[in-house]
């Protein structure tokens, strides 16, 4: 049996998983739109997910016909470097589920990709009329410069009463002390906007002459590609195994 030739393409299957794709990432675009709290503009973002949709549905259509075109599209994203950031979690999440309802399409699973896409869209219509959710925390470094005008060990205490005030712990990072300058960086996770303000007008009242600044933790490690950084790792292994399969068949 010759694993390689590519079995016939059903043009009435691939018709039927377009306009599904079509009507089903169109709904999907509406949803983002309409409800999404993406900070970005969700109206220019939007009009992409159908277009993502169909490319999937019909990439995956005219790969599963062959073993070889198959394995050789593993090869090919083997070498793809995605270096676009999606630095917005709400944003990568409709990606993939336009992704997923072409990966399913695609491979002429119709009533379950329609079901797994009604329950997830219905489960996020509920949580944002529910208002579901976790107490979202932020983790924070804040950096304090001080005017050593007083005792080193005066202006340490004062410095963490005032925190230990707002915060239920200050973590205590780096702590460089001059001879007229005492500088304190302390990570601290936050779960009201409202404590940063406070802190601030506690330390400049009760530490005259501080200079402050507050950096949010999550924002070092740079735009949310993470997922698709694995994509590419996986990808490239597979491609490996692909090359030597193929490479077995020929010989």
């Amino acid at each position: 049996m010759d694993f390689t030739a590519p079995a016939p393409l059903s043009l009435s299957s691939l018709a039927l998983n377009l306009c599904l794709g079509i009507l089903v990432s169109l709904l999907i675009a509406w949803y983002y739109a309409r409800y999404g709290r993406s900070l970005s503009n969700r109206a220019s973002f939007a009009p992409l997910l159908p277009i993502l949709t169909l490319i999937v549905i019909l990439v995956i259509s005219v790969v599963k016909s062959s073993l070889a075109l198959s394995l050789g599209l593993v090869g090919a994203l083997s070498i793809v470097r995605f270096r676009t950031a999606i630095k917005d979690p709400e944003e990568l999440i409709f990606l993939f589920l336009a992704i997923g309802l072409g990966l399913g399409l695609g491979a002429d699973q119709q009533i379950p990709t329609l079901l797994a896409v009604a329950i997830i869209v219905g489960y996020l219509f509920i949580q944002q009329k529910l208002k579901l959710g976790w107490k979202k925390s932020h983790s924070m470094y804040l950096n304090i410069e001080v005017d050593a005008e007083q005792e080193n060990e005066v202006l340490f205490a004062e410095i963490n009463r005032v925190l230990m005030e707002h915060v239920p712990e200050a973590d205590l990072r780096r702590l460089d002390s001059r001879q007229s300058n005492l500088s304190i960086t302390y990570y601290l996770s936050i779960t009201e906007q409202d404590t940063v303000i406070a802190i601030m007008d506690a330390l400049k009242t009760q530490v005259p002459g501080s200079s402050l600044s507050f950096v949010e933790q999550n924002n070092l490690l740079g735009g949310s590609c993470a997922a698709f950084q694995v994509f590419q790792g996986v990808s490239f292994l597979l491609g490996g195994i692909a090359g030597v399969y193929l490479g077995n068949i020929r010989a």
